[in-house]
């Protein structure tokens, strides 16, 4: 017998009657590394989409941080635009510095809550991540992501919340893009790499910032490749490791 067994294709994600989305990243811009694409799938077929950012990126420039954080957020918002995404949520915990707080999780878990998504998007929260370490705040927002969804379902959690009015919610699944270990695909297609591409070079003063940083038409359509030649349909896909949390009929990252 042969000694190991040849992966085997990425099953597409069963997101047909998805009608509700929440990204939640520590950063603007960490969302458009290819995850938009899939983005820009959904609300291209009226998926209402909802980014919530943790931190306002004000520590991720050289400038003082007063100029920065308005920056970004305009970047942000355009990059939103070109994906079709309106509901875009900045919250001001402090950049660099993110802690998978009891404060950060009843922050995810209220939005949980208010937007009532049918999936919960997040990115790899894994301590080597994209070739390298990954960044600390990465890290806990995703952390905080995973805790702070389940938390939502949860009335005896956060208490507060259900006395301001916030209802507990029980979101089908979490999505974690950029693991390295991805259960499921997300087919895109030629117009949603574009459109994530474009949400990329949006971010136009940070990249500028950044030494070396590969142009968006190079770095997008490779990862969606990348992403394509593991999923079973091939040509181009985002690919995530999907934590079934009761809606998705035993799709599980476990």
């Amino acid at each position: 017998m042969p000694s190991h067994q040849a992966a085997r294709a990425l099953p597409t994600l069963p997101d047909e009657d998805v009608r509700r989305v929440l990204c939640v990243v520590a950063h603007p811009d960490d969302m458009e590394y290819g995850a938009s694409a899939a983005v820009h799938r959904w609300t291209t077929r009226g998926v209402e989409v909802t980014y919530l950012l943790l931190t306002a990126g004000e520590a991720g420039m050289a400038e003082a941080p007063e100029v920065v954080a308005p920056l970004r957020a305009r970047e942000q918002r355009t990059a939103c635009t070109t994906v079709g995404v309106e509901d875009l949520r900045i919250l001001a915990h402090p950049d660099g510095m993110l802690e998978p707080s009891l404060d950060l999780r009843r922050d995810v878990a209220r939005t949980v809550r208010d937007v009532r998504p049918d999936l919960v998007l997040t990115t790899t929260y894994e301590v080597e991540a994209y070739g390298s370490l990954n960044q600390a705040d990465h890290r806990a927002a995703g952390t905080a992501a995973a805790d702070g969804t389940r938390d939502a379902a949860n009335p005896w959690v956060f208490r507060e919340l259900g006395h301001d009015g916030y209802r507990p919610w029980q979101a089908r699944a979490l999505l974690v893009v950029g693991h390295s270990r991805p259960t499921h695909a997300i087919p895109v297609g030629p117009d949603d790499a574009e459109a994530s591409i474009a949400s990329l070079r949006s971010h136009e003063a940070y990249l500028a910032h950044v030494t070396g940083h590969p142009a968006p038409e190079e770095l997008i359509p490779r990862a969606l490749q990348e992403g394509g030649a593991q999923s079973e349909g091939g040509g181009l896909a985002v690919t995530a490791r999907v934590f079934d949390l009761g809606g998705l009929g035993g799709a599980t990252g476990e």
